[in-house]
């Protein structure tokens, strides 16, 4: 499929995803197509670390399309359940966004305090073709609770539980400027930009 402008192909079909990282980083000469218009097929995310996978990811973008390729590995890690649900945040429990709040809510169950805390990651690799040996990689992380019950209408996961300060705010309370200022995306993004001479 033939493009007027230089392509990056985003890693993922989340429309939530997508949606923010154009916002971030849409100054940058970054024109970001979901995978899904080229219908790339999902990478097999074995790896044990947001890193292999944005990785995995970003390799298996970019093989099947030739064009440069931008994957986010992202999660919410709760020290209190070993970290889980880590790495498999977006498949924690079957049924999407909602039923992973749920089956977070039932495993908080008579955890208070400190055994609340957990922070998001964000990995972002920037491949420039299947073959690159020198990928940027770029990490971000925002700590918070997990809020006893979700709140909030924006955002997109784990953002209605998870609060991001003394107030019990969530991140799904956030507007899209505050939340790409203080998310562990945003983070991610600050130093991807900065890699890029932006």
């Amino acid at each position: 499929m033939k493009e007027d402008r230089p392509v990056t192909i985003l890693a993922s079909g989340n429309a939530g995803k997508l949606r923010e990282l154009q916002l971030a980083l849409g100054d940058t000469g970054l024109t970001l197509h979901s995978q899904d218009k080229y219908e790339v097929p999902e990478a097999l995310e074995d790896g044990l670390t947001f890193v292999e996978n944005a990785l995995k990811k970003a390799r298996n973008a970019a093989q099947h399309t030739g064009f440069t390729a931008l994957a986010d590995d992202s999660g919410l890690v709760v020290p209190a359940l070993d970290g889980a649900p880590g790495i498999y945040s977006a498949r924690y429990a079957d049924g999407g966004d909602a039923a992973n709040n749920i089956k977070l809510l039932e495993q908080m169950s008579g955890f208070e305090g400190e055994e609340r805390k957990a922070w998001y990651v964000c990995v972002l690799i920037l491949l420039r073709g299947p073959k690159d040996p020198s990928p940027l990689i770029a990490e971000g992380y925002w700590h918070g609770h997990i809020a006893a019950k979700p709140s909030g209408n924006s955002g997109f996961g784990y953002d209605p539980l998870f609060a991001v300060d003394a107030s019990g705010r969530t991140a799904a309370s956030l507007s899209a400027v505050e939340k790409q200022r203080l998310s562990h995306r945003g983070q991610a993004v600050a130093k991807l930009r900065q890699q890029l001479g932006y």
